[in-house]
């Protein structure tokens, strides 16, 4: 029962950071290693600022109030 209770709680987890794009950082600096070795890897900061300048530089992105 316990196991149940883990492995469901532990996708619904994976889900809402999806959801929420909490693993971008993540997915990020795996790349960073994986395809560029030589590359200085971001601190989570930094990596949000580049991602938010980013977003509001593109048109695509819509515009944001907040």
């Amino acid at each position: 029962m316990w196991s149940a209770f883990r492995r469901a709680s532990s996708g619904v987890r994976w889900y809402v950071r999806e959801l929420m794009d909490e693993s971008a950082y993540e997915r990020y600096v795996t790349h960073l290693r994986r395809d560029h070795p030589a590359a200085e890897v971001p601190n989570r900061r930094d990596f949000e600022r580049m991602r938010t300048d980013r977003q509001e530089a593109d048109p695509r992105q819509g515009f944001r109030c907040c």
